[in-house]
């Protein structure tokens, strides 16, 4: 039995393409993800305290001045013109001063963020973690349902941090 060319050409075009999708490819070497808290890391810094202290002053000065303001918008159509101008000013008093505690946190948030930065940045390199998140925004946001507690790095990061 004569087997014609006619019906090998498209056999064996059919046989080469199913024998390249078959063909062994270059498999990937598997990731080490780890997982932070960074709230926990940026509390770990020293400056911490600092900003805290900072951010409660700023707090109550501005709670207490949010206080007044709300008070007079209580009244609401019976406040008087002085009622009004007082909160004018108090709202410009609040952006004045709120303007002025983030020109004083600004900077040392900026050295935080960049030491906690770093020392994931190395403790993940020094363990071969090639992925680094931060577990709760994984977990809020549905990307990453479990994840073994060997992949939690925290505490390492904070001896870092110090």
């Amino acid at each position: 039995m004569k087997i014609s060319a006619k019906v090998m050409a498209p056999l064996a075009l059919a046989a080469a393409f199913g024998l390249g999708t078959v063909a062994p490819h270059a498999q990937t070497t598997p990731q080490k993800v780890g997982f932070v808290d960074v709230s926990k890391l940026l509390a770990a810094h020293p400056m911490d305290k600092e900003i805290q202290e900072i951010q409660k002053k700023a707090d109550a000065e501005l709670g207490a001045l949010d206080k007044q303001i709300k008070a007079i918008d209580a009244k609401g159509a019976s406040a008087t013109a002085a009622d009004k101008q007082t909160r004018e000013t108090l709202v410009k008093t609040i952006q004045s001063k709120a303007d002025a505690y983030d020109k004083q946190l600004e900077p040392k948030i900026s050295v935080v963020e960049k030491a906690v930065d770093a020392a994931i940045s190395n403790v993940a390199k020094s363990n071969g973690y090639s992925i680094i998140m931060d577990r709760d925004v994984a977990a809020k946001s549905g990307l990453v349902i479990y994840a073994d507690g060997s992949a939690e790095i925290t505490d390492a990061v904070a001896k870092a941090v110090k």
